[in-house]
C-alpha cells in the first residue's frame, strides 16, 4: 500500500509526543512493506494531492493545510491521526464547560466528518472529540508507539533502585504546571527534583531514578507519554483527572507487565490503521 503521511513537522524538527509517535508508525509501515511519502502540510498543495490520488492519506497535526487542501481530500482515501483538538481555533477543550464547546466554536467538521476514521490516544480523548464533533467515524487506539530500543531502555530503568522522591518534569510550558506539582511536594513534604534534558534516553533516567512522578497539567493530555513512561518504569504517579492514558485498561499496570502492552501496541496500532484504510 501506498502511504502519504502529512503532518505540520516531523520528528527531526520537533521532539514533540506526537512527532515521536508518527516517526515510529512510519518506521513500522516502512517495515511491513508499505512505500511511505512524508509530507510537510505547509508545502502540500491539490495538484500533490491529485498527483496521490491512489494513495491513502494519513493526516496528523494539519493547522498548516489550506482549506483548499483540505476539500481536495475529502474525495480521497484519508484518516486524521489526531494528536490534539483540531477542531478548535485554540486546540484547547478546557475552557469550556465539561469540554463541551458552543457550536460556533467548531472549525474543520466536515473534515472531520469525511474521514474514514478519526484516531484518538485514549477513551478521555475519544469522549472529548465525540461530544464537541457529534461524528460516528471516531477510533481510540488506546495509547502510543515507542521504539522497541526506548522499550529496552525503560526495561532497564525498571530493574534499578530509585530514590525516594518525586521527580517533576522541568518545563517552561505553562500548561504543564510546573509550579503546580512543586507546591503539590511542598504541601505534602515530599523530596521533589526537577528533570529536564534535551537527551530523550538522558531524562529517562532522570525520570526514573525516583519511585514517584508528579504532574498536574491545566489542559487535557489526550495520553500523556511521559506519565505512561513513568508508570513503565514502575513509578507511582500523583495527576489530577486531565490524563488521558489513565482512562485505559492497562494504566493499573506498570514495570514490565505495562511495557509488554505497550509494545503489544506496536503490532496493534498499525494493523489497525491498515483496516481502516
Amino acid at each position: 500500500m501506498k502511504l502519504v503521511f502529512i503532518a505540520d513537522f516531523f520528528v527531526d524538527e520537533i521532539l514533540g509526543g506526537g512527532e515521536l509517535n508518527n516517526d515510529e508508525l512510519i518506521k513500522i509501515f516502512k517495515q511491513r512493506g508499505h512505500e511511505v511519502i512524508s509530507a510537510k502540510s505547509a508545502s502540500v498543495n491539490t495538484d500533490f494531492i491529485e498527483s496521490n490520488k491512489e494513495s491513502r492519506f494519513i493526516v496528523a497535526n494539519f493547522i498548516m493545510l489550506s482549506d483548499a487542501c483540505k476539500r481536495a481530500l475529502e474525495n480521497k482515501s484519508y484518516i486524521i491521526y489526531e494528536h490534539d483538538h483540531k477542531y478548535l481555533a485554540n486546540r484547547n477543550p478546557a475552557y469550556c464547560k465539561g469540554f463541551k464547546c458552543p457550536k460556533n466554536k467548531i472549525i474543520n467538521r466536515d473534515f472531520y466528518k469525511n474521514a474514514k476514521a478519526v484516531l484518538c490516544q485514549s477513551q478521555f480523548h475519544n469522549d472529548i472529540v465525540k461530544q464537541n464533533l457529534n461524528i460516528d467515524n471516531i477510533v481510540n487506539l488506546g495509547g502510543n508507539l515507542w521504539p522497541i530500543e526506548s522499550l529496552v531502555k525503560m526495561r532497564e530503568i525498571t530493574k534499578k533502585e530509585k530514590k525516594d522522591r518525586c521527580s517533576i518534569l522541568d518545563s517552561n510550558i505553562s500548561h504543564k504546571n510546573t509550579a503546580g506539582s512543586i507546591q503539590f511536594c511542598k504541601t505534602k513534604e515530599y523530596e521533589y527534583e526537577l528533570v529536564k534534558s534535551r537527551s530523550y534516553y538522558e531524562f529517562l533516567e532522570k525520570l526514573g531514578a525516583n519511585n514517584k512522578f508528579c504532574f498536574f497539567p491545566k489542559t487535557p493530555e489526550t495520553l500523556s507519554r511521559v506519565v505512561v513512561e513513568a508508570r513503565m518504569m514502575n513509578m507511582s504517579v500523583y495527576i489530577n483527572k486531565l490524563i488521558g492514558a489513565a482512562t485505559e485498561p492497562w494504566f493499573s499496570l506498570k514495570g514490565e507487565e505495562l511495557i509488554d502492552i505497550i509494545e503489544n501496541k506496536r503490532r496493534e496500532i498499525p494493523v489497525k490503521i491498515e483496516c481502516l484504510l
